[in-house]
């Protein structure tokens, strides 16, 4: 098992080689020469110039392999920007190899704030040795007498500024609609930015996003926000209606028109009128209800099933799918014609797995609307999250995203007796996660469609995207996290694969 020892670089360490004597070793020398550590990760908000001579120096008293990843600070303080920084890191020191190292976070070195990152750190997501070292004591573990909850990282490490300010004036003013999609993360602060500026627009919208991601609410929130909002919005799950039923649900019909038709009965287009249509699963529409469809959307009227008048609709269409409809469209399934009239403004919600810092706060919400609803049952005790029970939400994959992490929270909140939730009653409650062969990019069968480039378009474009989010627009960081060179390098390839920055 490897030894490694992660620090943020202090002044005190980078005065020892020339002030050796008044300041001493400084304390990352003083643990490397005191405990047996194979690699040696620092952290270091000074400039290389600076660090360069030190870390010549440190090498030449240690047998440890020292690396040392350079990171900005807009100031020594800022909670949000020290922990991103330390846990990047942390995931480089554990290079996908957590059982195999033995981490050890060094509290002396760097700012309070450095400090209190590496203990909520070490007793919460990187389970590590705490250690500090002085001159006096020399280097001893940190004995932290409380366990520290992870329930208090979210106000700690709260977002230190506004991901998207309103830059120019043609931006649209705050939306309190959105106010229920609870975020933090960079990517769907854009997501949520370009909804708002759609939501005055009178053009369909198709919004993409795996089972479970929130389209509806989404919907919801751009039908709230737009100037239809005191007209219906009338929700329809396109793959739960039957085949036959598809088209007197959505267009009506007249009496008389069909064997049980024995009253005329409005269609969704007309019960929607005047306001926004929402068709949920686009992609199980059966072919011929698309064709009619898409003349609905052309003509902007419907025609009940046996009527020989059509009647005018003033509707908005707000269309979603989980599944790609380009792929639905090369194989013979879907119209292509009706893509691109739908496809006007295209919004893709990403999955949890992608959302970057929003898990903690959507745990936090869909918690508290858990007790809101049991909350009426007899004896239901109001349930909190222990530390451990958090953190192992935190870890989980969550492929069935914001929808699998609620009935996941329902299920903890069942199955535990008292009012904390234990580690235990959330491994219960949570569902094993079944491999994906839809996102197995080395497994997928040669032929039938199959293109090379445009796997390797996707998968650059998902990992350039994950890259910019998690460094919050900073291309230098991004360039790093993805092995690219520098960030020119990263600019081209972002041009290249048409990634926004």
């Amino acid at each position: 098992m490897r030894k490694v020892l992660v620090a943020w670089v202090g002044r005190t360490d980078l005065r020892a080689p020339t002030e050796g004597e008044e300041v001493g070793a400084g304390p990352i020398a003083q643990a490397l020469d005191a405990r047996a550590f194979d690699e040696a990760f620092l952290l270091s908000d000074y400039e290389a110039s600076q660090v360069s001579p030190y870390v010549k120096w440190l090498g030449g008293r240690t047998k440890a392999r020292i690396e040392v990843l350079y990171e900005r600070l807009s100031g020594p303080t800022e909670f949000g920007e020290i922990h991103e920084a330390a846990v990047r890191g942390v995931q480089r020191a554990l290079n996908d190899r957590p059982r195999d190292v033995a981490l050890s976070f060094h509290l002396s070195p760097g700012t309070p704030a450095m400090a209190a990152v590496w203990i909520l750190l070490g007793k919460t997501r990187f389970p590590a040795e705490l250690i500090e070292s002085s001159r006096a004591h020399g280097v001893r573990t940190v004995s932290v007498p409380f366990d520290i909850s992870a329930d208090f990282i979210p106000d700690l490490l709260r977002e230190q500024d506004e991901r998207l300010r309103q830059a120019s004036a043609g931006e649209p003013p705050a939306a309190p609609e959105f106010a229920d999609i609870i975020h933090r993360s960079r990517v769907m602060a854009r997501l949520i930015q370009r909804a708002r500026r759609v939501a005055f627009r009178n053009v369909p919208v198709l919004i993409e996003g795996e089972s479970g991601t929130g389209k509806e609410m989404l919907a919801r929130a751009i039908h709230r926000a737009s100037p239809r909002h005191e007209r219906p919005f009338i929700a329809v799950n396109c793959g739960a209606i039957p085949a036959e039923l598809v088209e007197s649900e959505l267009f009506g019909h007249e009496k008389g028109a069909f064997t049980d038709a024995k009253q005329p009965r409005k269609g969704y287009f007309e019960a929607a009128d005047g306001g926004t249509l929402f068709l949920d699963e686009l992609g199980e529409l059966p072919r011929i209800a698309q064709v009619k469809l898409l003349r609905v959307l052309q003509e902007g009227e419907v025609a009940r099933l046996g009527a020989t008048k059509p009647l005018k609709v003033d509707v908005r269409i707000i269309a979603a799918t989980h599944r790609t409809l380009t792929e639905e469209i090369a194989a013979g399934r879907f119209r292509e014609d009706l893509f691109y009239r739908l496809a006007v403004a295209v919004l893709k919600i990403p999955p949890l797995r992608e959302r970057v810092g929003d898990l903690g706060a959507l745990i936090d919400h869909l918690l508290e609307q858990v007790n809101r609803e049991a909350a009426s049952e007899p004896a239901y005790r109001e349930k909190k999250l222990s530390a451990g029970a958090r953190n192992l939400l935190l870890s989980h994959a969550w492929p069935g995203n914001v929808r699998e992490l609620l009935n996941t929270l329902r299920r903890a909140a069942i199955w535990s007796e008292g009012a904390s939730i234990s580690v235990e009653d959330t491994r219960e409650a949570l569902l094993p996660v079944a491999a994906s062969s839809r996102r197995d990019v080395l497994g997928r069968p040669l032929g039938g469609g199959f293109n090379l480039p445009e796997l390797l378009r996707d998968v650059a474009r998902d990992y350039l995207r994950r890259a910019m989010d998690e460094a919050q627009g900073n291309k230098t960081r991004a360039a790093e996290l993805v092995g690219l060179p520098s960030y020119q390098t990263l600019t081209n390839w972002l041009a290249k694969y048409e990634v926004h920055d």
